[in-house]
């Protein structure tokens, strides 16, 4: 013999029911009990109908017609003729409903006794027509009303079985009933005095609980509309798997905290009796199954078995110096709570015993602090505590695990993925047996948090970067297809996961949660919404998504100043734009500070040299203990590309607009010319060994003429170019004169740095340096005549984004 209990999705409609059906007539070879909750949603309308009727609103009747045909209409679906007599059948047991509907609209008044009078509708008309369903489909099935079995006291709303003469009715029932199939209304029993009871939330699945303990049977199956109970809310984690086998234990704690697929107290009678538990699905009955059983008998694998939390929790805060070393404060308390039956949920106390912390469901917590209050205050009105501290809007999370225990690290681990992704602890408990270690945390937080401990605890170590983009030029396109084509391996071989959520170009911006399709991700902005870099901002925070990086592909000075919040919200900033880095050194300070109290990251390679790791190495050494006494470089990948490809043969003007066409340059070609570029570049090199520099301390040598900086516009500056010329063909003839090569050269050294055009002689490492290519020397104490060189493209829109690509990839193996 087996229990099975279908919950009120299972009973739903009619596919739901011909599920179940067909569930029955797979097990007829055995005798079945099957416990029935009420159709779903029907006592959520019985509820609401008694409302409206104490409410003096005639809408109750609307309700009541609704809840008749929504059984009269499945009866005739299920058993389409020689139906009149279940329906009429129906219709009887209805009108005593709609009694005392009437009498309650006259009344007015909804007592927990007439509530549970009025909710047990639900399940003993459900049981009703699941069983003259089963009976025209041929099943040998008979109805019993769990009334007749089940007795409780008084408590109306939650009432405690009686057990020994409950079990006594269900053992003489059972004993001589010989039908293949036994369907019971879960959830409704009656007092000894024969008052109709209910057995509160999860009170069908304590029924089939009792009904199995009871009769001993080999299994209890629990059929609902999930496969199993799962690792977490595969709502909330997409990543969620089954779970195949837990204790009685972990099973309990998962259910109280938040998993609904059972409820705790369904799980203590089997677990007495030592009956496994099945969880199934009963809309994929060949799904995956969890078993519930005694904890010797499961196989461990991962400590960690599941991740589950509660909403709308409500943290309290009891404290004060009158507290320390003085007995009784707590049972004060936690009786004070008792006596308005407020259940307490969470609970820590400091070894200092300064403070008593513990968590409610938010509806409580305005009685909780009115009664608290009132119980001390005397001790409140001597300031020896403070008035109870309310705190709403927040979460509990927890690791669930029989087997924590024997592991070490995984509280470091939780709280360390916590702290990562910037999400704040209010409280923490952890029981001696280390079954559960729970934490408080903000509400808003919640699907960042169980995504960010499943990934770390259940996921092939798989992390995945949610990436925001602003600045989708040429760069920034690049980045993006460089990221789809490489998205497979780096998945397979880093187990680096990157999507891009969010973009933005300088008019339009899009999101997209669960990734943007970057195979044709132009096609998003068609219907974009307008761009706008502080909404962009509110959106990343209101998506909360853990590991967030956001990436600035502009040479926008209002984009740098939203580092400072990214960072403070510890999402990490990624920078191509140099004007943070070379800006006030105050600035500079800050934005590293910000990072390191974050736990983020802020980097920017791509700002001295596009693809080249000259930043990396630069830290490489420093690092490792070396001193850097100077740098030498050539930075600007569009300088060197001007003056590699101009000469006598050829006009400054035009190689210029080459230069611009071909991506070499900045929008604004004066930037790279002026030299303001290259000193911004050495003034982050500076900055990176130790020196607090400002831009004002660079001294830059401009090649320009007068007139070509005082330009008022790019089309006057590229006049000006032409109308200069001379003075361009002049420094190119000198060099030439010289054997030597015009090259752009940055220098830091004793604490000072310059910029400015030099003529290169033949046999320098800097000569030969062709095309757009960039060359950075560093001197020190390891390489004191031999300097360590790094060389290479300095330019150009495919190096820039894989240095953006790589800063990203980085932060990923952080």
């Amino acid at each position: 013999m087996k229990v099975l209990k279908f919950g009120g999705t299972s009973v739903g409609s009619v596919k739901y029911i011909n599920n179940v059906i067909s569930i029955l007539k797979s097990n007829a070879i055995d005798k079945s009990v099957v416990v029935v909750s009420a159709i779903g949603g029907i006592t959520d309308k019985l509820l609401h109908a008694g409302k409206l009727a104490i409410d003096k609103d005639e809408n109750y009747k609307d309700v009541f017609l609704n809840i008749k045909d929504i059984h009269t209409q499945l009866v005739k679906e299920l058993i389409p003729v020689e139906n009149e007599a279940i329906i009429l059948a129906i219709e009887n047991k209805l009108e005593k409903l709609n009694s005392l509907l009437e009498g309650l609209y006259l009344l007015n008044e909804l007592t927990p006794k007439i509530s549970d009078k009025l909710v047990s509708f639900g399940e003993l008309i459900s049981s009703y027509v699941i069983t003259e369903v089963l009976k025209a489909r041929d099943l040998d099935a008979v109805e019993k009303n769990s009334q007749e079995l089940i007795i409780t006291n008084s408590n109306h709303g939650n009432a405690e079985v009686i057990q020994e003469e409950t079990k006594e009715n269900i053992k003489k029932y059972f004993k001589s009933l010989n039908n293949k199939v036994t369907i019971l209304p879960g959830f409704v029993a009656k007092s000894n005095s024969g008052e109709e009871t209910t057995l509160g939330r999860g009170g069908s699945d304590y029924t089939a609980a009792l009904i199995a303990a009871t009769l001993k049977v080999e299994v209890l199956e629990i059929w609902t509309d999930v496969s199993g109970m799962y690792t977490a809310n595969p709502k909330l984690v997409k990543q969620a798997t089954p779970i195949d086998q837990l204790s009685f234990q972990e099973a309990m704690e998962l259910s109280h905290f938040g998993a609904k697929v059972l409820y705790p107290p369904t799980v203590q009678p089997v677990l007495d009796a030592n009956i496994p538990i099945l969880i199934k699905n009963t809309m994929q009955p060949n799904d995956k199954v969890t078993k519930i059983f005694d904890v010797s008998e499961v196989s461990i694998k991962n400590p960690v078995r599941g991740i589950t939390h509660i909403n709308d929790i409500a943290l309290l805060t009891l404290q004060g110096s009158g507290m320390v070393g003085i007995p009784g404060f707590s049972k004060r308390l936690f009786e004070t709570l008792a006596q308005e039956r407020i259940n307490v949920i969470f609970i820590t106390q400091a070894s200092s015993e300064h403070t008593i912390c513990f968590g409610i469901d938010y509806k409580d917590a305005d009685t909780a602090q009115t009664v608290i209050d009132k119980t001390f205050e005397y001790e409140i009105a001597l300031k020896k505590i403070e008035p109870i501290l309310v705190e709403t809007e927040l979460s509990i999370i927890a690791l669930i695990g029989d087997n924590m225990k024997n592991y070490q690290g995984i509280s470091g681990r939780m709280f360390s993925t916590l702290g990562k992704n910037n999400i704040n602890v209010r409280a923490i408990a952890q029981g001696a047996s280390e079954r559960n270690i729970s934490a408080v945390i903000n509400e808003s937080d919640v699907k960042k948090a169980i995504n960010a401990l499943h990934e770390r605890f259940f996921e092939v170590q798989t992390k995945q970067l949610n990436v925001f983009v602003v600045g989708v030029g040429n760069v920034g396109e690049r980045l993006v297809d460089q990221i789809e084509q490489q998205h497979n391996f780096l998945k397979q071989k880093l187990k680096i996961d990157v999507r891009i959520v969010g973009m933005a170009n300088s008019r339009k911006m899009v999101f997209n949660e669960t990734g943007i399709d970057l195979e044709d991700w132009p096609s998003s902005f068609d219907f974009a919404e307008q761009s706008n870099l502080e909404r962009f901002f509110n959106r990343v925070l209101e998506l909360n998504l853990r590991n967030s990086i956001f990436v600035d592909i502009t040479a926008d000075e209002k984009v740098s100043e939203w580092y400072a919040p990214y960072l403070r919200h510890s999402i990490s900033v990624v920078a191509c734009n140099k004007i943070a880095c070379s800006g006030p050194y105050s600035t500079y300070k800050n934005l590293h500070d910000l990072a390191i109290n974050f736990n983020t990251s802020f980097l920017y390679e791509t700002n001295v040299g596009a693809g080249l790791p000259v930043i990396n190495t630069l830290n490489n050494l420093v690092a490792s203990g070396d001193k850097v006494t100077s740098i030498e470089a050539v930075l600007s990948g569009s300088l060197n590309f001007v003056f590699n490809h101009f000469s006598d043969h050829t006009n400054f003007h035009d190689t210029v607009k080459r230069a611009q066409f071909e991506g070499y340059t900045e929008p604004d070609p004066r930037i790279d010319l002026s030299g303001i570029d290259v000193a911004r570049k050495i003034l982050i090199l500076a900055r990176e060994n130790g020196g607090e520099m400002e831009i004002d301390d660079i001294e830059n040598k401009s090649f320009l003429t007068k007139a070509n900086l005082e330009s008022y516009s790019l089309d006057d500056f590229y006049d000006s170019l032409k109308e200069d010329e001379t003075h361009f063909q002049e420094m190119y003839a000198s060099a030439k004169a010289n054997n030597a090569q015009l090259k752009y050269v940055a220098e830091f050294k004793n604490g000072k740095a310059m910029v400015g055009l030099r003529e290169i002689p033949e046999g320098h490492p800097f000569y030969n340096l062709e095309g757009k290519d960039n060359i950075v020397m560093f001197y020190t104490e390891r390489y004191p005549e031999q300097p360590l060189i790094v060389k290479g493209a300095g330019a150009g829109a495919d190096v820039t984004a894989s240095g953006l690509f790589a800063d990203i990839i980085k932060i990923g193996n952080k």
